[in-house]
C-alpha cells in the first residue's frame, strides 16, 4: 500500500488517496469506489457497519503512519477510484470556474472548496494544472472533490467554444466596483497562475478582463485563490 504514496502509481491506476475522518465520511457519502480502507481498531468499531469497500485491513497507528502522505496520520487511510460518473453533484449557479495552468495544491484545493460555498459544481482546468487528485488538494478541498466536476481540457480551445462570456482576472482589467454581473444566467471566470497570471492562448478568449482593486495601494498582487474567492462571491451574489 505504501506505493500509493507516489502520484504515478494513483495516475497510472485512476485511484486517489484520502485520508482522516472527516474526508472518509464525505467519501462513504459521496457514492465513490471506495476500493481499499486502511484503519485502526478504534475507526473501524465505529464505522465498519455502515462502509462499503472492496478490501478492509485493521492496521496500527505506526503501520497508517507509514501509508500516510502527511506528516500526522488520522486513524483512517482509504484508496477510492476515480470515477466522475459517481459523483453527486448538480450546479447552483451559472458560473464555471476556469483555471490556467495553477501550480500550487493549497490554492487549488482552497479554490475547490470556494467553488463548493458559492455553489460552483463545475471546475475546467488546463492540462499543467496541478491534478485535482494530489493528496495535499484532495485534503485541502475539504470534501469539496466530491461535489465538483473537474475536466482538464485544451483550455483556449474550450474556452473559444464554450458560447459563454468569459471573465478573467487582470491587471488591465475593468473594475469590478459597482458593477453587477449577476443578471449573467452563465458564465466562465479564468484565474490565472499564480505568478504569469493568464496565458496569452487563454487571454486571447477572455471578453471580459476584470480587476479587483488595490484599495490598499501596497500590495504587488492578490492570492490566486483569494482572488477567484472574490470574483465568485462577485459573480454569484
Amino acid at each position: 500500500m505504501a506505493a500509493y504514496r507516489l502520484q504515478k502509481r494513483c495516475d497510472e491506476e485512476a485511484v486517489f488517496v484520502v485520508e482522516g475522518p472527516k474526508m472518509a465520511s464525505e467519501a462513504m457519502a459521496s457514492g465513490f469506489v471506495i476500493k481499499v480502507v486502511c484503519a485502526t481498531a478504534e475507526w473501524l468499531s465505529d464505522y465498519a457497519d455502515s462502509m462499503v469497500a472492496e478490501e478492509t485491513f485493521e492496521v496500527s497507528p505506526a503501520e497508517l503512519e507509514r501509508l500516510s502522505n502527511f506528516k500526522t496520520a488520522n486513524q483512517i487511510w482509504m484508496l477510492l477510484e476515480r470515477n466522475r460518473e459517481c459523483r453527486k453533484w448538480n450546479a447552483e449557479s451559472g458560473l464555471t470556474l476556469a483555471l490556467d495552468k495553477i501550480q500550487d495544491p493549497g490554492n487549488m484545493g482552497t479554490m475547490l472548496r470556494t467553488a463548493d460555498w458559492f455553489g460552483v459544481r463545475h471546475v475546467v482546468c488546463s492540462r499543467d494544472t496541478v491534478s485535482c487528485y494530489n493528496p495535499k488538494v484532495v485534503r485541502s478541498t475539504m470534501g469539496a472533490i466530491f461535489r465538483t466536476k473537474v475536466e482538464y481540457v485544451d483550455l483556449p480551445r474550450w474556452l473559444a467554444n464554450c458560447n459563454m462570456p468569459v471573465f478573467g482576472a487582470s491587471l488591465q482589467g475593468k473594475s469590478i466596483v459597482g458593477r453587477d454581473a449577476a443578471s449573467l444566467n452563465e458564465a466562465v471566470l479564468l484565474i490565472g497562475n499564480e505568478s504569469r497570471g493568464i496565458s496569452e492562448e487563454a487571454m486571447a478568449q477572455v471578453t471580459d478582463p476584470v480587476l479587483i482593486p488595490n484599495i490598499g495601494g501596497t500590495a504587488e498582487s492578490l492570492n490566486a485563490a483569494v482572488a477567484a474567492g472574490i470574483l465568485m462571491n462577485w459573480m454569484t451574489k
